[in-house]
């Protein structure tokens, strides 16, 4: 999956939003390669991310269906506080929301900041890509562990938006067993 420029990621197929069944990534599947704009959670410099930047390390994928809602605050919190713990372990986190760059920014600046990059899934492709859009092609709140090949670890998909996540003690354990 790549993107043409601005904040879109350029599927190159049917709208994401659709009512596509799904891919279904499982354990042992190679990760999607992609490339999506995002903001750097901490300057809020705003780039485009590439899967190629993370090869060699195990790569924590956390999807978020929106900036600013009380889980969502709560989750980007939580795992900004253990982000050291996570780069000790030679892992990195980056975060995916169907909001855009502004949003991003101001929800990190609201925060004072977030240890990590915030992709902008506008177009949902990157979702879509892994997995994690519901029946009406909303975002479900979800976690993809991809080891430093580029294999996937790890799934855990919320049935809805979901109420709760996967603490980030829990993240580790499963980076440390890897």
């Amino acid at each position: 999956m790549s993107s043409s420029g601005g904040e879109t990621n350029g599927a190159g197929s049917a709208p994401a939003a659709s009512l596509q069944p799904a891919v279904s990534l499982r354990v042992g599947d190679p990760a999607p390669t992609w490339e999506c704009a995002g903001v750097d959670g901490t300057t809020g410099e705003a780039r485009r991310y590439r899967s190629e930047e993370f090869v060699g390390s195990p790569l924590l994928l956390v999807f978020y269906p929106a900036d600013n809602s009380p889980v969502c605050t709560q989750q980007l919190i939580e795992h900004t506080a253990g982000i050291q713990q996570l780069l000790d372990r030679g892992a990195n986190l980056v975060t995916s929301s169907p909001q855009g760059s502004e949003s991003h920014r101001e929800f990190a600046d609201q925060h004072g900041g977030f240890g990590f990059p915030m992709l902008c899934d506008v177009d949902l492709a990157l979702g879509a890509a892994f997995g994690v859009l519901g029946l009406l092609g909303h975002y479900r709140r979800s976690t993809i562990l991809v080891n430093a090949e580029g294999t996937i670890n790890y799934v855990q998909r919320s049935v809805g938006s979901g109420t709760g996540f996967k603490p980030l003690a829990e993240l580790l354990v499963l980076l440390d067993n890897a």
